[in-house]
């Protein structure tokens, strides 16, 4: 005991307050370690070291934390972060410090309730928790400043103010005098603003700076540098480097379920299925819906239950299961929840929203021409509001929706401008997510432009790059012999294979899943074609469905 007190003096003379509050505690004098943290405890949550001062504050008795409205208020910090928003908002409101006689906690309290709402989807309730707040800045603590600053101008571009949001992200960068962790928060909020507006390697930019904070220190590491990395990871994933995006949510995965986000959970969960999927990986997908489902459930946010159901129905439209996939829309439609998310500028929602979902079903399996309407209403909709990303994704679903109507010159008239913007700023799975849809649409606009002999190496670099990723789009079937004999010449295991196949599996996927090897499943696909005469997979798929051999 009286070595780590003298371990602790000793550290406390040479400007070492970590392993000195860490010797005090073990040394059991919990006076001196609370002391030294009332003296350091803002500079760590200025510095982020948010799981360490959680640990400290556990080790100490409950009354000397009280004791300390500093402690208390950093409690409050410590819980965001580590606990979730929700019981650190309980304790905030169980505390009474927007009232305290500190001046300090006051300064904190007041940034830590807007942002506490925000975190936990009520951005309406943030927005007037907020005003108060921003009518008393400056105050005594610019950190707590800086944070409602740009809390704020998170609230006001989430409501549909991005001029707002702006200019309170101009307050923040002047407050924060150059110091490059609060930077980095801003710059991400700057991100989502480019990121809806359609300026996808600007915002790329932004998140991968601010991403790039060294582990373990600075703030934005547990909240922006991590929301960056996700968003940041968005982006990768949106340019087609599905490795690099990939091997960032890992990266980023104990921070989404820690401190569990809406949004952040949304895209992380949403990611990993998609390029599980992408990957044939099906069963991968499916578990990364679930867990995001089952996080939504745990959490109690309907808005991550409800985006798990409406990913559901995104994979099993592109698996052909109509029925399936338009229960899952109606599970997604929670009441009250879609009307509200209409209404606000989320960067999970800003493309994939119920709307859009129930549109790409009646494209897929419904009415498409009734669809036409009301995807030129969404359209200028999303114009007006300048969330031009959503536009260019409801013209990819306009120019599918003509294309199913067989008005194929109407279809090229959305796609190719739609497209040329696309290529600008590099988006290329906002058209591939789509899946083999788009695979005839794109041909025919190559077909189109060599007849017209248009020369653009950038834009048909691009064009030839959808098309490689997209694959052929699948012939008209043409067998041989007859329908009742090539059923009857299919055994159950091609079957199998066949419904496998249709679903998205990849050969090792399906190896995987029906217990055989690679070379059995290669086999397997070799009669199949042989005797459906396909030429590959997507034809054999077509002609399996038109034979109603599979569903």
């Amino acid at each position: 005991m009286r070595l780590h007190l003298a371990a602790s003096g000793w550290y406390e003379d040479n400007g070492r307050p970590v392993p000195a509050i860490d010797h005090a505690i073990e040394g059991g004098d919990f006076p001196h370690a609370a002391e030294l943290l009332v003296r350091h405890a803002e500079s760590f949550v200025e510095q982020g070291r948010l799981r360490l001062l959680a640990r400290w504050l556990g080790s100490l008795p409950v009354e000397l934390v009280e004791r300390q409205p500093i402690l208390q208020v950093t409690a409050v910090w410590a819980d965001c972060f580590t606990r979730g928003p929700a019981e650190a908002l309980a304790r905030l409101e169980r505390s009474g410090f927007e009232h305290s006689r500190d001046a300090a906690v006051r300064a904190h309290a007041a940034a830590l309730k807007p942002l506490l709402l925000a975190f936990l989807d009520r951005y309406e309730d943030a927005m007037a928790a907020g005003q108060d707040g921003m009518a008393a800045l400056p105050t005594c603590r610019p950190f707590a400043d800086i944070v409602l600053s740009n809390a704020m101008a998170r609230v006001m571009s989430v409501l549909g103010e991005p001029a707002q949001s702006h200019r309170l992200l101009e307050i923040a960068r002047r407050l924060s005098q150059g110091d490059p962790n609060m930077r980095r928060y801003t710059e991400s909020t700057e991100g989502i603003l480019d990121l809806l507006e359609g300026r996808l390697r600007q915002a790329s930019a932004r998140f991968r700076m601010a991403a790039g904070t060294t582990p373990g220190k600075g703030y934005n590491h547990v909240h922006g540098n991590a929301w960056a990395g996700v968003l940041y990871a968005a982006t990768v994933y949106e340019s087609g480097d599905l490795d690099h995006a990939q091997h960032l949510l890992n990266v980023y995965q104990p921070l989404v379920r820690d401190v569990a986000l809406p949004d952040h959970m949304i895209i992380h969960y949403t990611l990993c299925a998609r390029i599980a999927f992408v990957r044939g990986d099906v069963d991968a997908s499916l578990l990364a819906l679930s867990d995001m489902e089952y996080e939504g459930h745990h959490r109690r946010l309907p808005r991550v239950i409800a985006a798990a159901q409406l990913e559901r129905a995104r994979l099993l439209l592109q698996q052909g299961h109509a029925l399936a996939a338009r229960e899952s829309l109606d599970r997604a439609d929670a009441p009250g929840l879609w009307e509200r998310v209409r209404g606000q500028r989320l960067p999970s929602h800003d493309m994939d929203d119920l709307v859009a979902g129930r549109l790409r079903w009646e494209i897929a399996f419904g009415d498409a021409a009734a669809t036409l309407p009301r995807l030129d209403e969404e359209i200028a909709a999303a114009r007006t509001s300048s969330r031009l990303r959503r536009a260019l994704k409801l013209r990819m679903l306009r120019a599918l929706a003509a294309f199913r109507c067989a008005d194929i010159a109407g279809a090229l008239q959305t796609l190719e401008p739609a497209l040329r913007e696309a290529c600008r700023d590099g988006f290329l799975r906002l058209v591939l997510d789509e899946g083999p849809a788009m695979a005839p649409l794109l041909q025919r606009l190559h077909a189109t432009l060599q007849e017209r002999m248009v020369s653009d190496p950038i834009f048909g670099d691009y064009l030839q790059r959808l098309m490689a990723a997209v694959g052929p789009a699948a012939p008209e079937p043409a067998p041989s012999v007859g329908d009742a004999q090539l059923q009857g010449a299919l055994t159950r295991q091609e079957v199998k294979v066949l419904q496998l196949l249709a679903d998205g599996y990849s050969n090792g996927a399906m190896a995987e899943k029906l217990a055989v090897s690679d070379s059995t499943v290669r086999t397997h696909l070799r009669s199949i074609n042989v005797k459906l005469n396909a030429h590959s997979r997507t034809q054999a798929v077509a002609v399996a469905r038109r034979l109603a051999v599979i569903a």
